[in-house]
């Protein structure tokens, strides 16, 4: 008899209602001796089949649903016809955007949980993120080179969450040419160099594509902070915007180098940007001790809350930095603040600005919000796919 998995009584419902994950505490028994990744039909206590979902033993969530198809099964097809129905919106979004960069597959939200594929122009880079995904390797890089032969495939599975899953941090080439050291790509008119092998996340963060666009329409003549900038996408829609300056800073020299490397790239007036690389935290209440003023500021930090444990500090983290940026502005200026943790709610996050604008004693009024890009979809049944969030506050 094949391994199954049966949950407990009442347990089923929120497969009924198509959430792809299986947490422990759902199941009742697992039947045979499963690998972990291994697909599994799954079934209520009554014995009615409810999914088939990848198997994992050390992971809370123990099972991530593949399918709720009892006639689909996990092959080689399966990842190709996953592949070819995310193929069909990115076509649309590159093409409205001008893309040679965008994410192909956006795990759960995408069908393939687990499962991680940015595009750089020719190249895939891959991330499989569970046991599931591991265990579907070969189905998957055989999917990937018959639905792209032009295009090289290296991986980038170097992230903490394979731990959870019992998984090594894995990376290198899996199929074609190493990618370049610096691999120029599109977006919305400007030119950004990715650095896949080394850069953070696959190389870019992708997601925030539509927040930059948006950002090169308050910086019209204005002097602007850009904080946390990595290679500095956001400062260099700050130029287009025609700004009178921009500050980019990040504590990474390496990305500093690159950011400007991208400025020169677009052909910019480098004397509009500056780069600075400090800690931005200590960096502001330096500012705020000189009487430094900006027009804009630009607030795009890295996660800070990784699990439920490190939400009380990560929320007084984005408060007090938030806190500084206000005093920080000119009066009427713009702060254009973001929180990519999943665990900070849209509404959460707007409380924590609120209070943040108390202790600055600024008024503030919220006048735009953002989420992450459009190749960055949220599957109606997994509202966990929604991560990234932003405002646009006009700091009074």
């Amino acid at each position: 008899m094949s391994a199954r998995i049966i949950l407990a009584k009442g347990r089923e419902k929120s497969l009924l209602r198509r959430h792809p994950w299986i947490f422990s505490g759902a199941i009742e028994r697992v039947e045979g001796k499963p690998l972990s990744g291994e697909t599994l039909d799954v079934f209520d206590k009554g014995g009615n089949w409810l999914a088939r979902a990848a198997w994992s033993a050390d992971s809370q969530i123990r099972g991530r649903v593949w399918t709720f198809d009892r006639d689909e099964q996990i092959d080689q097809d399966f990842f190709v016809r996953r592949l070819q129905q995310a193929q069909q919106w990115r076509n649309v979004v590159a093409a409205r955007d001008d893309l040679t960069g965008y994410r192909l597959i956006a795990g759960e939200s995408d069908g393939l949980p687990g499962i991680t594929i940015d595009r750089y122009d020719n190249f895939l880079v891959l991330q499989l993120l569970s046991s599931g995904a591991e265990f579907q390797r070969l189905n998957l890089m055989n999917a990937l080179r018959e639905c792209y032969p032009e295009c090289n495939i290296y991986e980038r599975s170097d992230v903490a969450v394979r731990k959870k899953e019992g998984l090594k941090q894995v990376t290198g080439l899996l199929h074609g040419e190493e990618p370049p050291k610096l691999l120029p790509i599109r977006e919305n008119g400007v030119q950004i160099l990715v650095d896949i092998k080394d850069g953070h996340k696959t190389g870019f963060y992708l997601d925030q594509r539509e927040s930059r666009l948006a950002a090169s329409r308050y910086v019209n003549g204005k002097k602007v902070l850009n904080c946390f900038c990595y290679t500095g996408a956001f400062g260099l829609f700050a130029l287009k915007g025609n700004c009178k300056q921009v500050v980019n800073v990040d504590v990474s020299q390496p990305a500093l180098d690159i950011a400007r490397q991208n400025a020169e790239l677009n052909g910019f007036d480098m004397s509009r940007a500056e780069f600075v690389r400090a800690d931005v935290f200590k960096l502001l209440r330096e500012y705020r001790e000189q009487g430094e003023k900006f027009d804009v500021i630009i607030m795009d930090p890295p996660k800070f809350i990784e699990n439920k444990g490190q939400l009380a500090g990560g929320c007084r983290g984005y408060k007090d930095i938030n806190m500084l940026a206000m005093q920080l502005l000119n009066p009427g200026g713009t702060l254009l603040t973001y929180s990519c943790s999943g665990l900070m709610e849209s509404g959460l996050f707007q409380k924590i600005l609120a209070d943040a604008a108390l202790d600055a004693k600024r008024e503030v009024q919220f006048v735009e919000q953002f989420t992450q890009a459009a190749d960055h979809p949220v599957l109606s049944t997994y509202p966990e796919g929604l991560y990234l969030k932003g405002f646009a506050c006009r700091v009074i």
